[in-house]
């Protein structure tokens, strides 16, 4: 009994260990991007805001991670932010680099095909799958209050108040229910539209979920916790 138990300490350290250091290469890669690169444009530098701010988040979660699904977490951010990091370069008309490990619920939510528009409450609202001076923002593609976004530039980051929650949150989401009936048609790639947008807003979420938010909130654009790959992706830049 006393072996089998030293066994199972023995696994657990080193999936601790492997999900450590699974985290510190992707925030170090992350990190490398964010301190070298230099925006030329609304849309580049804007991308590159959005990266710093998961590479500090990253940094902080790393600070306080004692446990594997934590160290999963910072992994989780970091791949967030080097999605952001992607988007950047594009915009700069630089190689984006090799594609980043991708997740069930980016597949489901597809990317904009064509640039969209929708009036939410007076104001208008639109997404493109290029960037431009209108739409400056990007969004690298998952849930929000618990339905797939397509992958694209927006004219304003309206997806933040929800992750805020509170009063901003309200605003967020009469503009994401409009998203989700406007610019459906515009994905790619999105299998989840057929299915998801026939019911408005309300719902569409998954069995048991909130109508309203995921648990937690944000998914990071939905990437899976443990399954990425941590080597070879970034070792060119």
């Amino acid at each position: 009994m006393a072996t089998r138990g030293r066994g199972r300490g023995t696994t657990a350290a080193n999936q601790l260990g492997d999900a450590e250091a699974e985290a510190r290469r992707w925030y170090e890669r992350l990190g490398g991007q964010v301190l070298n690169l230099v925006g030329s444009d609304e849309p580049s530098k804007q991308a590159l805001a959005d990266a710093a701010e998961r590479y500090t988040a990253a940094g902080s979660q790393l600070d306080q991670a004692t446990s594997a699904p934590q160290y999963r977490l910072v992994t989780d951010t970091a791949l967030e932010g080097l999605y952001y990091v992607r988007a950047a370069r594009t915009a700069m008309g630089m190689d984006p680099g090799p594609e980043l490990p991708g997740s069930a619920e980016r597949a489901r939510a597809g990317e904009l095909a064509s640039t969209s528009e929708v009036d939410v409450d007076g104001r208008s609202v639109t997404g493109s799958p290029q960037p431009s001076a209108q739409n400056n923002h990007y969004y690298p593609g998952g849930r929000v209050g618990g339905r797939p976004v397509p992958a694209g530039w927006y004219s304003e980051p309206w997806w933040k108040p929800m992750l805020l929650g509170g009063v901003g949150a309200v605003g967020g989401m009469m503009v994401a229910s409009a998203l989700f009936s406007g610019f459906g048609a515009a994905a790619v790639g999105g299998d989840a539209f057929a299915g998801d947008m026939g019911g408005g807003f309300d719902g569409g979420t998954d069995p048991g979920m909130d109508p309203g938010m995921d648990p937690g909130g944000f998914d990071g654009g939905g990437f899976d916790g443990g399954g990425f790959d941590g080597g070879g992706f970034f070792d060119g830049w």
